[in-house]
């Protein structure tokens, strides 16, 4: 390939990769995290559209370039030169896809095994679903229980949720993690808040009639706000006892 060519091809690329690039970074698509894991799932999100922008860079590349120098003649109704497949640029094209396919896997893999392990001094909260509302327990607080989910901010929280009577399915945007609620089956939830806020926790498998409305909120707080707060349900929980 000449020179010249080569340069277009490289200049389409970086006009192509600059248009991707501004869709992807100026757009809000993705929440501020308010988690730990939520910042790891987002570095594996950017990691895998990195690597699709570049894909999308080369490809436009080669077809705005294709369509441009060798686009055939309106009244040219005859068969194109025959061409020999090229061996190297097969298997250039199938090892670079199962490099890049490798290294994702990887680093989902870390993401995951990292977000799954849970800290020192872990918060068990219990999580019940049911049509159409969610309610949470605190076992530290005797069981107390509440409609809104409140967490102490950069503590280990493990939330285990239960389903009453269908399948629901827990998730806040800004914590960037779901999970289902199955009748008759336990399932759980690692999170580590760690910006203070409200944030809606949805429900997100179709539940019935009323699945949209659904809706609660959790209330990530200071640490000796939530103390004082689980100090106070603890003694209401003792006093109603």
């Amino acid at each position: 390939m000449r020179r010249g060519s080569i340069l277009t091809l490289i200049a389409i690329g970086i006009v192509a990769g600059g248009i991707a690039t501004a869709v992807a970074v100026l757009l809000p698509w993705l929440p501020e995290p308010a988690s730990r894991e939520a910042g790891r799932i987002h570095f594996v999100i950017w990691f895998v559209i990195v690597i699709c922008i570049v894909i999308f860079a080369v490809v436009a590349a080669a077809i705005i370039y294709a369509v441009t120098h060798f686009r055939a003649a309106p009244d040219d109704l005859s068969d194109g030169p025959p061409i020999h497949g090229n061996t190297k640029l097969e298997i250039a094209w199938t090892l670079i896809p199962t490099v890049l396919v490798t290294a994702i896997a990887i680093v989902s893999a870390i993401v995951l095994s990292r977000n799954d392990a849970q800290g020192k001094d872990v918060l068990h909260v219990n999580v019940t679903a049911q049509q159409f509302a969610w309610s949470f327990s605190y076992p530290d607080a005797g069981g107390a229980s509440s409609p809104i989910l409140r967490l102490p901010k950069d503590r280990s929280v493990l939330l285990t949720l239960h389903a009453k009577d269908v399948i629901h399915s827990f998730w806040v945007p800004e914590f960037s993690q779901k999970e289902d609620t199955v009748p008759g089956l336990t399932t759980t939830l690692h999170i580590t808040p760690d910006r203070l806020g409200t944030y809606a926790v949805i429900c997100t498998e179709l539940c019935g009639l009323g699945h949209a409305l659904m809706r609660t909120t959790a209330v990530v707080m200071t640490p000796a706000d939530f103390d004082k707060w689980l100090k106070s349900q603890k003694q209401a929980s003792t006093t109603k006892g």
